[in-house]
């Protein structure tokens, strides 16, 4: 594919110019590899996929952007309206509704200052270790899964508090995370980890809720192409283990490869991955624990599901695909924490200044334990389902903010910040953004609900899934 290579590399200049895309850009969108045209540049070879994937990424922009330059002709396969539906779902969706619009996957910089400018992740985190309290691990090890590590903020949090509850118990912990730069900035804070608690394995999957608690694809093809590897740290210190970690990337960029799904606009991989990582030196302790591809358990004492979800579609639909595969993968006494954002506070106020009838929390913590009931059938009766009391299920966190930022005067960082922040929660699809980012309206909402409160906060709800004993 060299030759391809070299005409796709001046196709793809020639587009970045004409489109005002800087190339890191290009290769995140279309490959989901910010270095893939620089290594293109050093003369890295391509697969026909990767190729594939490019040219369907340029042919479809060809609508919205200038068209693909001539020489990359022959290399398009530009879809016709009546392709077969299996065609078309290995494409970028042109357009979606504004229900599926919003993707986590696609909004770094939102989920960036979300994360630093809140405390949602401290508070989940302390939420979860509420939950350790209830759990009676059993031999070889206490094992948790966290169905969305996002940039490994809360997994790493609850490590602590695991570490302090139980100090000699080995660890199995397994992480599921599809976006290739969230599994690098959980990784990277992974070293002190190891070095804390030396008898910890760590899994970091891509795979779906269906597959990632079990290691397994379900689709032969997806089975035959399993990416699985396994790092055994050397030396005793967090910076030799940081050292280590850090060289992964090169690897992972090179098996954790997304795209978007035509149908509902989330991300899917191209090719379901597994890393294992565990502390060479405690390899004969961990024996037992560490996972074999083909040969991986799924009886978690704990399943984190923060966030797992994307608040407006149906309760059905959450239960179907996330949080009855979840259940399933508790052993007797585990439990499964769901936490998703509730509403009815400052934050919300700040939308419905803009678009007053906005309601994105449609369903309550009620709704998805009735649904998963109903999706469990028969086995629901192995299952304790507690949607709690608003006091214990419903927890408040705040924005990040100096006792001095809210006066009569706030700061335009500020606003920006809370704006994010509550566009975020509610998840407001781009597109509607950009129809209200022209006036200063949205400013003057903020500013108006900063100063009504004093502060700026959300309100989550939690509820927990339990496996019977016996």
């Amino acid at each position: 594919m060299a030759e391809a290579g070299i005409g796709l590399l001046d196709s793809i200049s020639e587009f970045c110019r004409r489109a005002g895309m800087a190339e890191s850009t290009f290769g995140r969108h279309a490959v989901n590899d910010g270095k893939f045209v620089a290594r293109l540049r050093d003369g890295a070879r391509i697969t026909p996929e990767t190729l594939e994937r490019v040219s369907a990424y340029l042919s479809s922009r060809g609508i919205e952007a200038p068209a693909a330059p001539p020489e990359l002709k022959p290399l398009l396969r530009v879809a016709p309206s009546h392709m077969a539906a299996s065609e078309h779902a290995a494409q970028p969706p042109l357009r979606q509704d504004r229900t599926r619009n919003f993707r986590f996957f696609d909004n770094r910089q939102k989920y960036l200052l979300f994360v630093n400018t809140c405390s949602e992740k401290d508070v989940i985190a302390r939420r979860i270790g509420m939950e350790l309290a209830h759990l009676h691990p059993e031999p070889p090890a206490l094992r948790v899964f966290d169905a969305g590590m996002g940039d490994g903020t809360v997994l790493t949090r609850v490590m602590r508090e695991m570490h302090r509850r139980f100090p000699n118990l080995p660890f199995y912990v397994v992480g599921k995370e599809i976006s290739l730069e969230d599994a690098r900035l959980s990784l990277d804070k992974m070293a002190d980890r190891f070095h804390e608690h030396p008898a910890t394995v760590l899994v970091v999957t891509n795979m779906y809720y269906t597959e990632a608690p079990w290691l397994a694809p379900k689709a032969v093809s997806a089975a035959t192409s399993l990416a699985w590897e396994e790092l055994a740290l050397s030396g005793n210190t967090a910076a030799e283990f940081s050292e280590q970690i850090t060289a992964l990337e090169p690897l992972l960029a090179r098996i954790w490869q997304a795209r978007h799904s035509a149908k509902t606009g989330n991300p899917v991989y191209e090719r379901p991955a597994a890393l294992v990582i565990y502390r060479d030196d405690f390899r004969f302790l961990l024996d037992d624990i560490i996972p074999h591809q083909g040969r991986a358990r799924a009886d978690y004492d704990l399943v984190i599901a923060s966030q797992p979800y994307r608040a407006r579609v149906p309760a059905e639909f959450k239960a179907a695909k996330v949080v009855t595969p979840l259940a399933r993968a508790l052993r007797p006494g585990g439990r499964l924490l769901g936490i998703h954002s509730y509403g009815r506070d400052p934050g919300l106020e700040i939308i419905r200044k803009i678009w007053k009838d906005e309601d994105p929390f449609l369903t309550s913590r009620h709704d998805i334990l009735r649904a998963a009931r109903a999706e469990l059938g028969r086995d629901a009766r192995r299952y304790n389902f507690n949607a709690y009391a608003d006091s214990r299920a419903v927890f408040r966190y705040d924005m990040h903010t100096l006792p001095s930022e809210i006066a009569d005067s706030i700061g335009t960082s500020t606003l920006f910040a809370a704006w994010n922040a509550a566009v975020y929660v509610a998840q407001i699809d781009d597109e509607r953004l950009a129809e209200v980012l022209g006036a200063r309206r949205y400013l003057d909402a903020t500013r108006e609900v900063l100063q009504e409160h004093g502060s700026l906060w959300f309100h989550d709800e939690s509820y927990v899934i339990s496996r019977k004993r016996g």
